[in-house]
């Protein structure tokens, strides 16, 4: 079964009330749309607000906590996103690695988590500069994949890679076409060895400077299912650009 791109804005730690004009711009777009699944992951603050206000998108979260509750002040647990709403949530996002030391292992644990809370859940890897220019990248995300991907009999069901090379987030810089197909590939070749033929149904989400004059060269490389979108995703208007280069792709 061929599934529709699918395009997820990550608000980070941007966004207040005023920001839901742009939601609902966002899903007005959505419901024409429709040969494309559009998602926002925005604070934990917007979350019910915007499931009520766009209630034609996806709405996740960008972190969860592995255990299910307890005395972890200022974290949230994947079932109390579950309970404001949220229907997926990003784990393992380059700036959680590295802000937070993030381990392989704390996001299998929230992504593990994530999914028994009953949520869709996007798993992030990728290489830092340093490590691209070792000739390391494939080695590096691939030790990534295996490390942090969920297990579980409804785990490929429920699951999303998304490559974000970490040197060409929030730079302005981004790979060739070629570099992104060569890394994708890779990622699907992974996919097989961790979940055997149902590896080949998993979505794999670009991310890394996305913005509408590359949303399309980008999403027409191999095994690209979609874009994670960081700074492009705060307006409508230049989110909306991605996701119109999508449906045009998924029309043609």
């Amino acid at each position: 079964m061929v599934k529709r791109p699918y395009i997820v804005g990550n608000w980070k730690m941007n966004g207040t009330r005023a920001m839901l004009t742009e939601a609902r711009a966002i899903n007005r777009a959505a419901e024409r749309l429709v040969k494309v699944e559009v998602a926002l992951a925005p604070p934990f603050t917007l979350i019910q607000p915007i499931c009520k206000e766009a209630g034609l998108i996806g709405v996740g979260a960008q972190d969860c906590h592995a255990a299910e509750g307890g005395a972890h002040t200022g974290d949230v647990s994947a079932s109390m996103l579950k309970d404001a709403g949220a229907g997926f949530v990003i784990v393992g996002h380059s700036e959680r690695r590295a802000d937070h030391n993030e381990s392989d292992a704390d996001v299998k644990a929230k992504a593990e988590a994530a999914l028994a809370a009953g949520l869709f859940t996007i798993v992030c890897v990728g290489e830092t500069e340093t490590e691209r220019d070792a000739g390391q990248a494939e080695a590096v995300v691939a030790r990534q994949l295996e490390g942090s991907l969920p297990h579980g009999a409804n785990a490929p069901e429920k699951v999303t890679v998304a490559y974000e090379p970490v040197w060409a987030i929030g730079t302005g810089r981004t790979p060739t076409v070629d570099d992104v197909s060569a890394m994708h590939n890779a990622i699907r070749a992974k996919l097989g060895e961790v979940y055997g033929e149902d590896g080949a149904e998993i979505r794999i989400l670009y991310g890394g400077s996305v913005k509408p004059d590359n949303a399309a060269e980008l999403l027409r490389a191999d095994n690209v299912g979609g874009a994670l979108v960081g700074g492009a995703s705060l307006s409508a208007e230049s989110f909306v650009g991605i996701i119109v280069a999508a449906a045009e792709i998924a029309e043609s």
